[in-house]
Parts: C-alpha cells; structure tokens; sequence
C-alpha cells in the first residue's frame, strides 16, 4: 500500500478535535485523590528504587489512587509490584506448598513451532509454573521443514536416548532432544515423519498430512517414556513416575489411554495423574475404525476410543459410522478434563459446542474445569514494546496517539486523531466472523470511522478486503497475511478491536487490545465472555466506588450483523461523546492482572485435586 500524507483535518475540514490523550478523568486528579502523573511517576520511580534496596520499608508501594480499587492495589507481605505497568501490581509469585512434577505433551510449542494459542500456553504456562517451584518438562516434535525455523531447535541437544514404542505393527524408534529455558525442560522427539516441507500439520500445498495418526501416537508413545528414560543428570535426575500428565488436545490425547492402559496394569504410573485439556474441540483427530490396531492400545480398550456417528453424518446405508476418536479417548480415561475458559467448559456440554462429545462430557462434569490463558506481560508491553511508535501506560497516554498516527500513516489512511480506528486481527474463516465485518462494513462507514484488518484466510473474504479498499481507499484498509509486529502495531494503535468469533475457547487478542488499553467489541461466547467486562452506562466514574465498574469493552449475544452493529456504534458513541467514561474503560482495562503467574496459581488448583482422587481408569 502506497502510503499518503494528508492533513490533519476533520470530514468536515476543521482542524481536528483536542488530542485524545494523556488526560484522565477527574476521580484520578480532584477531591480527595491525591493522584496526578506527576506524584505517580515519582512513587512509582521509589518503588523500583525499594525493590534494589533490601534494607527499604516494604510499606512505600506504587499509589496509584487511595479511592480506586482497579488502580491502586497493595501488594502483599513478601510481594512484588508490577514494573511492566506502572501504576499498578500484580499478583506475587508464591512458591507451591506441594511442588510436582509435572509433563505438559504437545503438538507445538512456542518459539520453537506454532499456529495458535496452544503454543503460547506451552510456552508461557510451564515457565510460570516453574517460578513457583513446580518442576516442569514440555514434550513436542521437533519438526524440521527446511526453514529459518529450523534454526530455533539449535539450541537443542542430543540426548542420546532412544526408545523404541510399539505401534504401527512394529517398534518405532524415536530420539529426544533436550533445552532448558527459564528452568523449563523442553523435550523435542526427534523422528523422520516430524522432518518434512509444510507446515507443522499440513504439506506446502496446505493439504493435511495423511500419516498425522502416526506422527501424533509417536509423540504420545514418546512422551509416556520420557519421564523413565531421559536421566537427566546432574539436572535433579528422572522426573519418575509419580508425574501429573497434560495431554492438549487430540495430538497428545493417547497419553491418558497409554497410562491407563499399558502402565497402571504393570504398576508403573500408578500414582501419576492425566489431565485432558482442550483447546478447540472442533478438532479430535478421527479416523477410521479399522487403525485401532495402529495405535498400540491394548485391543480390550477399544470401546474408550470407539466412536458412532449418527445416522445423518454416515457415508451410505451400509456405512456404520464406526470410527476411533482419540479425544474421546483421552476424555473417557483422563483424571480430570481442563478447558481454557469457564465458559468454553460450560459449551462444550451443550450440542450447540460438544461436537458429537457432549454427551460424555456433561457426564464428566464433576471433573470439567475450565482457566482462562493468560499472556507475557514483557512481551505485550504497551510501556516497552519496540514494535510500536511510542510507549505508554494508564499514566501517560500520549504514546497511544502517536501509535495511532503512525498507524494510519503506515496504511497510507489520512491522519485523523477524531475519527475512531477499528482493527481486526486474525483467520479469515467461519470461526473468527470476518464475515459479520464484511456485512457490516457499509454501516460502519455511516460513522465516519477507519477500519483496519489483518489476517490471511478463505480466497473470498481475501478478495473482499481488496475490494473494500478500492471502495473506502480513505477509511478501509486490508492485510491479507500475518505479520507478529504489525500485529503489535494494530494492537497498539486502533482504539477499537473487533472479535466477532462465532466460538472462542478462549481467545488472546482481545487480551492483548485490553492490555494495550484498546477497547474491544466481542460476541459473548467462550473466553470472550469470561475475560472482556460488559460496558456498564449507568456507572458513576466521579465516585470512587463505581470507577472500576465501568467495564473493559462492549459483548454482542446475538451472532448477527445488527447486533454486531448495534455494539459497535455504541463503543463509538462512549468513544467520541463520553471521553472520561473511555477513559476510565481503558485504565480498568490496562490494570488487569492477565499475567500467567495468576494463571499458574489456578493450574496448582487442578493438579492437587486430581493427586487427591484416585485415578480415573486402572
């Protein structure tokens, strides 16, 4: 895109409005709060200065408000405030009463290898669980495509241990390579079928590996044997067999079959525990019935992976509908189930959300949880992000303009500092709903708004972002692809992030737009609903009791275009007409603590009831 200067002016000419920025409501900076940015800057520059000294009072914390709750927080005895936001603190890291071992098994991982959030809560989670004195090892292929991605596994040494599984009508033999990272054990299974062009799934033509059965009863079969075989010397040795197994998704789903199935029986595992956690159930890695053999599952277990579809789904008359599900499996035989959000956990009960797994699942609700993902607090940064134009905080929101200008000067869109900027990043595909935007977008304009989306998908909605910036070449702009620091830049730089998802287990983005102090407008499902606060129009931010009620963005319940349009123009409303109430929005938003320590704590919570309870499948 041609990038184009323009002058800072209104539709109708004028010169703009005031900057939107910097200025904060006046419960921060009258009555009897004591709060201006000035003294802020000052405390929070002495509480950097008290966490170097040890011989500092502990009792000289970051104010941020005596009136607000959201903003002001006094940290525990022994606690540590925040430096990545100031203004406001976080939960303190505490040590577990009750330290396990524990073995996350995963088809991706971040940095190493990743498509979605399922990497980031590998990568992010166990490290967070290992600052509080858990001993954590993370088990996934190490996939070599021919790439610069190859390159992050250089890190990795070998073993060289193998081991030999037994499936697919032999003995597979599989190599582990071994990284430590912020004192994580990440163990990659090294094997030919992980060593391949394409993407961790699918071939470069995007067309899904036929053998992901095998490669996936590898990493199973692999990562069941790694805990009794990797010594790990001179490192705390053997984890053991008295481990806590988290098996995400159907790639790690043979995990709790295998421990039930080919261990407890021979008195190896018996005080371990499984935890199945899914994070999208649309995928549960079904195949015909006639591969039971494959698997290396003893044949008395087939009925815990057995799957019938109805009649309706089958091929033909003779057709039976007779297949192995492998998250069936893992639900059916697991300690404990695990979803990433409250919400995700209820749907997935109902028919609308179980995938043909409801059934089961609603019978296994007693043992059904669900936590929402947290993100890297340093790696979305708003105050230290190098990604973006400006920093800022809730203490100085002067960045976030400069981030909008450079955003709109980088898409080529006329700098406007009055017109609300709504962004939109992620899959063009029937889950996010970039088809409600697209259906929309004619309404929108009536607002005198810009929109900015970025994501790569289905052809016809690619071709429809093409076609919107020829149509609104001042107020739409398209991205077909994805790029990690563009994404930060939009993040940074909209006012209002769009995730019309029509489900979300749990969903990051509209963590991150929260993060940076951008507003979201979600449809109230999954995570979506469990993390983003409804806008409440009745609050009164003059009153110190009230101001953290105000909200932290806008949920639609309805998957339809006019109600989608409805939140929207109500988020533009505030936006432009009530600035003190978006302000106040934006620091509730900035001041949450999404952090993966907060997380972890209730992670802890999940693994000390399932080593309380017998296990499931003997």
């Amino acid at each position: 895109t041609t990038t184009t200067t323009t002058t800072n002016t209104n539709k109708e000419g004028k010169r703009p409005l005031e900057a939107f920025a910097g200025e904060l409501p006046d419960v921060y900076v009258g009555g009897d709060s004591e709060y201006t940015a000035k003294n802020a800057a000052k405390e929070s520059a002495s509480a950097l200065a008290s966490a170097a000294a040890a011989d500092v009072s502990k009792e000289k914390a970051v104010v941020a408000t005596e009136t607000s709750t959201t903003i002001k927080q006094k940290a525990p005895p022994g606690g540590t405030s925040s430096l990545l936001t100031p203004g406001f603190e976080i939960d303190p890291i505490v040590e577990s009463e009750s330290p396990k071992n524990i073995v996350f098994v995963t088809s991706e991982v971040a940095p190493w290898s990743k498509t979605g959030g399922l990497a980031d809560v590998c990568g992010s989670l166990p490290q967070a669980l290992v600052a509080r004195g858990h001993r954590v090892m993370v088990v996934a292929p190490r996939y070599l495509n021919g790439t610069k991605s190859d390159k992050l596994y250089e890190g990795a040494f070998d073993t060289c241990v193998k081991s030999k599984v037994g499936c697919f009508e032999g003995l597979q033999e599989v190599g582990y390579f071994h990284q430590i990272k912020n004192g994580v054990d990440y163990v990659f299974v090294d094997h030919p079928s992980y060593h391949r062009a394409g993407s961790l799934y699918s071939d470069p033509s995007n067309q899904t590996f036929g053998d992901n059965q095998f490669r996936y009863t590898l990493l199973a079969h692999a990562a069941c044997e790694a805990p009794l075989v990797l010594p790990f010397d001179d490192i705390g040795g053997r984890y053991g067999d008295d481990v806590v197994f988290v098996a995400n998704d159907w790639h790690a789903g043979l995990v709790p079959i295998l421990v039930a199935s080919k261990y407890r029986p021979h008195n190896v595992y018996r005080n371990a525990r499984t935890i199945c956690a899914i994070h999208n159930i649309a995928h549960q890695g079904v195949e015909p019935s006639t591969t039971f053999p494959n698997l290396g599952v003893p044949g008395e277990w087939y009925s815990a992976l057995e799957y019938q579809y109805p009649e309706w789904m089958r091929a033909h008359e003779l057709d039976e509908g007779k297949v192995v599900n492998i998250l069936k499996g893992a639900i059916a035989t697991s300690d404990r189930v695990l979803t990433v959000s409250e919400g995700y956990a209820y749907e997935i009960t109902t028919p609308e959300g179980g995938k043909g797994l409801e059934g089961l699942l609603a019978a296994r609700a007693h043992r059904l949880n669900g936590i929402a993902n947290g993100i890297d607090l340093e790696e979305w940064n708003p105050s230290d992000d190098k990604d973006c134009a400006a920093p800022y905080s809730i203490l100085d929101f002067s960045g976030k303009l400069e981030c909008k200008r450079a955003l709109q000067r980088e898409m080529g869109l006329p700098e406007r500092d009055d017109v609300p900027v709504l962004g939109f990043i992620g899959r063009l595909d029937w889950q996010k709903g970039p088809d409600l935007i697209r259906d929309a977008l004619g309404a929108l304009m009536n607002e005198d708004c810009q929109v900015i989306m970025l994501g790569s998908g289905l052809t016809e909605l690619e071709g429809w972002m093409k076609w919107a910036e020829g149509q609104y070449p001042d107020r739409f702009r398209g991205w077909v692809g994805f790029s990690i620091p563009m994404a930060h830049r939009i993040t940074a730089g909209v006012d209002i992030f769009l995730m019309p998802s029509r489900f979300e287990p749990c969903g990051l983005n509209q963590l991150y737009s929260m993060r940076y102090g951008t507003l979201p407008v979600a449809h109230a499902t999954g995570g979506l609903r469990d993390t983003i606060k409804q806008h409440n129009p009745f609050v009164d931010i003059s009153k110190p009791e009230e101001i953290g009620e105000v909200g932290t963005g806008w949920l639609f319940n309805n998957m339809s275009t006019q109600d989608f349009i409805e939140a929207t123009k109500w988020a533009i409303h505030v936006y432009r007409e009530k600035k003190d109430v978006w302000r106040a929005m934006q620091i509730q938003a900035m001041t949450q603590d999404l952090s993966w320590n907060k997380k972890a704590a209730e992670w802890e919570q999940i693994f000390d009831w399932a080593k309380i309870d017998p296990p499931h499948c003997t």
